[in-house]
């Protein structure tokens, strides 16, 4: 496990210290594919161990505590070159967005992209929203839609679409996560920025 490295689906954590930075992890496995933190493992794949039940306890307390809803998450310990080292097994939450409380104490939603947690999107918590719904339901293409898709020419961020779509930005994100969900746009994350465009 260690020699894959950290990718979408596996984080280190040297030590736990924080349970609300652990919860970002725990959050974004949870909204996107699930995932292991290896906990005990460097950045660069050396053992550090776990060293106390206090760091275990705080694991337990970002899934617990510190995710709402709660998030699922097995706990196995194993033992290694005389270190402890937990792997911390988060499968993906039916129940999205799964969202960790930060410093401040406010609730964010976080994704998985490759190696990095992210905060999610107000289109992804409007897609997550849209995806609880019957899947026979349909999308009715209207006027608003068609401006949409008017500018939508090339990828572009939240903001520039509502700005040229003149569309008041809740309606932009309910349509843009429902054109989404039809696979008629497609997002990508790209230089620290979530750009949209049609498929």
């Amino acid at each position: 496990m260690i020699r894959e490295g950290e990718h979408q689906q596996q984080d280190f954590k040297y030590r736990v210290a924080d349970a609300c930075k652990l919860a970002k992890s725990v959050s974004a496995f949870a909204n996107t594919d699930g995932g292991r933190l290896l906990i005990g493992v460097r950045d660069d794949g050396h053992l550090s161990g776990v060293r106390s039940e206090e760091e275990i306890y705080m694991m337990h307390q970002a899934a617990y505590k510190y995710c709402k809803p709660e998030a699922s998450i097995k706990f196995d310990t194993y033992h290694v070159d005389g270190r402890n080292i937990v792997v911390a097994t988060v499968p993906p939450s039916t129940k999205r967005p799964v969202c960790a409380l930060d410093e401040e104490n406010r609730l964010r939603a976080y994704i998985r992209i490759n190696d990095e947690n992210i905060v999610a999107s107000p289109v992804h918590l409007a897609l997550w929203r849209e995806s609880q719904k019957p899947q026979g339901a349909m999308i009715t293409y209207n006027d608003d839609i068609r401006r949409l898709l008017d500018v939508i020419q090339s990828p572009m961020t939240l903001n520039q679409i509502v700005r040229m779509s003149r569309l008041p930005r809740h309606k932009v994100i309910t349509l843009m996560a429902r054109l989404i969900r039809f696979g008629t746009l497609r997002w990508e994350y790209t230089n620290q920025q979530f750009l949209f465009s049609q498929l």
